[in-house]
């Protein structure tokens, strides 16, 4: 390298020998090739078109002339900021080969600016994973992502053999350690929002839903939850698939992210399940794009369809995840031992059984409850010791049917019908009860004024074999039981509501009438006709015993005003 008298020679910049200048004269030419000399530098030092070597000479010759260059490195240093700013917005502006070349020739010319380079260097990708973290917020597919992280691991990687005291590799690995866990977890968070959309969407509709509808809405929330399980797998291969350097070393990561991602995805979709049944606000909501469903508002329709839906996700979907997960995401193995297996689907299965019992409990009890309150405001609005004389079925026993029709409807487009049975397999009890002599209990009920003390202790003769039958058989996920659950609680909350109560003759014959025109309307409706018949005589027992005068009607005008109100039905329907 030159020395700045071999310079100053070069360019003729000394004044001429063996002539004697004024001092005056002297000072101002050597100012003037001093500023020309600083200018000169200067502007090599900042031309990209010179070569690395006459920079450098340029910053040596500068220091020299005592000129101070640390305003010129911090005027190169943001000079380069910039530069890294316009690779970040504005890609076909620079290049990562540009940037690799800058880093050396300021290493070169600048050898104490490492420091600050790391730093710039550091701050450049921060800031360009950060762009890969906010792309992460909307659902992008794998390969973009991929791609995305395989360029930037390309250009770490190409900037470290310029400046390996930056560690870059390494901190992309780290980096890129993240944002694929965060991309994972998201791609659950967002198939959760999508099946509760599809849940709420059609369950929380203000317009009545045609009886197809409701069952297609059932369907379509079984196919999200299959197909979007289905669907994460496939985008999660194409993670593990990759030969690339940096997925190589992330695969047992990325398998046992993948397991643990099923096994979170459906604790908190169960938990969010409760949320939307109104069941219980113990579990976190995070991000849902649906709003919170209030207790006091919860559609019954949701609560059946919640039942159904985690008897398909224990029956169905986890056993096809669990399989699909044994063949593409077998190994793993960078878990600790200590936490067990990421995925356990006995365990998740255990989950949903219980879900599905609850939520098909929880329904059962809000229609209970819904059609108690209507039976309580019935019975407990007449004074009854002074009801008049029967003339027709009551219009509470229109309003119960007609909330029992709704169950019905709800119940046969959601949950699964048996073949039907004798009608009384369902409850099984003594051959020697009433129920197998329905014709004697009939006659009792209808016998006159002089028999009925007689017949009073002759249904509680009855009724001590009765006691045999099984009234309430286990829950099941079926038509049959649900809706014969539903009405045999209706029908047990009717007894204590009559309890409750005093009649008088009329009254007592009212209870009579209503209940013997239920137990011919509710026939086409329940499998276990044996156990309704029994809970409709227990109210009129019931009945019997709160009355001061229990004589019952005779059986010709009994059957006269339940012909008359079946007449009237059918004209009705004729004309609708």
């Amino acid at each position: 390298m030159r020395t700045l008298s071999d310079f100053l020679l070069e360019q003729n910049l000394f004044l001429r020998p063996m002539v004697i200048h004024p001092f005056k004269t002297v000072k101002k030419h050597l100012r003037r090739q001093w500023i020309w000399l600083y200018n000169s530098f200067r502007a090599k030092l900042y031309s990209d078109s010179e070569p690395i070597e006459a920079r450098a000479e340029a910053v040596v010759l500068l220091k020299q002339l005592n000129f101070p260059v640390n305003n010129l490195k911090s005027n190169l240093l943001e000079k380069l900021e910039d530069c890294l700013l316009n690779l970040q917005t504005e890609p076909t502006q620079a290049s990562v080969g540009d940037i690799s070349k800058t880093f050396r020739a300021y290493l070169i010319i600048f050898p104490d600016s490492e420091s600050r380079l790391i730093e710039l260097a550091h701050a450049l990708f921060t800031n360009r994973y950060e762009t890969v973290r906010g792309a992460l917020k909307e659902r992008i597919p794998s390969t973009d992502l991929l791609a995305m992280l395989r360029g930037l691991w390309e250009d770490a990687t190409a900037i470290d053999e310029v400046i390996s005291e930056a560690a870059l590799p390494a901190f992309s690995l780290e980096t890129t350690r993240d944002i694929i866990k965060q991309h994972i977890a998201t791609a659950f968070l967002h198939l959760q929002n999508e099946i509760s959309d599809v849940l709420v969407t059609h369950s929380t509709s203000n317009e009545k839903l045609e009886e197809s509808q409701l069952q297609t809405a059932m369907e379509k929330s079984k196919i999200k939850v299959s197909q979007g399980c289905i669907d994460l797998l496939q985008e999660f291969r194409h993670l593990i698939d990759g030969n690339t350097e940096l997925l190589v070393k992330l695969k047992d990561l990325i398998i046992d992210w993948v397991q643990e991602g099923f096994q979170d995805f459906f604790q908190k979709l169960d938990g969010h399940f409760h949320l939307l049944s109104g069941r219980s606000t113990g579990f976190s909501q995070e991000s849902s794009t649906v709003d919170f469903v209030q207790i006091d508002k919860v559609p019954t329709v949701l609560v059946l369809m919640l039942a159904q839906l985690c008897v398909f996700i224990e029956q169905t979907t986890i056993p096809k995840v669990t399989e699909d997960l044994a063949d593409s995401f077998s190994g793993g193995g960078a878990r600790s031992s200590e936490y067990g297996p990421p995925f356990v689907p006995g365990e998740i299965c255990r989950l949903y059984r219980s879900s599905g019992e609850k939520f098909l409990q929880h329904y059962i009890n809000i229609k209970t409850q819904k059609i108690s309150k209507l039976l309580n405001k019935r019975f407990s609005t007449p004074v009854w010791l002074k009801h008049k004389e029967p003339r027709e079925v009551n219009m509470f026993v229109d309003l119960l049917l007609l909330e029992f029709n709704g169950v019905v409807s709800e119940v046969k487009q959601i949950l699964p019908g048996l073949i039907r049975r004798h009608r009384h397999s369902d409850s099984t009890g003594s051959t020697t009860s009433s129920r197998s002599n329905p014709m004697r209990e009939d006659m009792l009920n209808r016998s006159n004024t002089n028999r009925s003390r007689s017949q009073f202790l002759e249904n509680h003769l009855a009724k001590l074999f009765e006691q045999k039958m099984e009234i309430f058989t286990k829950l099941e996920y079926t038509q049959e039981s649900v809706i014969s659950t539903v009405l045999k609680l209706c029908l047990k909350s009717l007894q204590e509501f009559v309890r409750l109560q005093t009649f008088n003759r009329s009254g007592f014959q009212q209870i009579q009438l209503d209940m013997e025109f239920l137990k011919s309307s509710l026939k086409e409706f329940i499998d276990d006709e044996a156990a309704i018949s029994f809970l409709l005589k227990e109210v009129n027992n019931a009945a019997h015993e709160r009355c001061l005068d229990p004589i019952p009607l005779e059986a010709p005008i009994l059957d006269k005003l339940i012909n008359a109100k079946l007449a009237k039905i059918k004209e009705q329907s004729a004309n609708m």
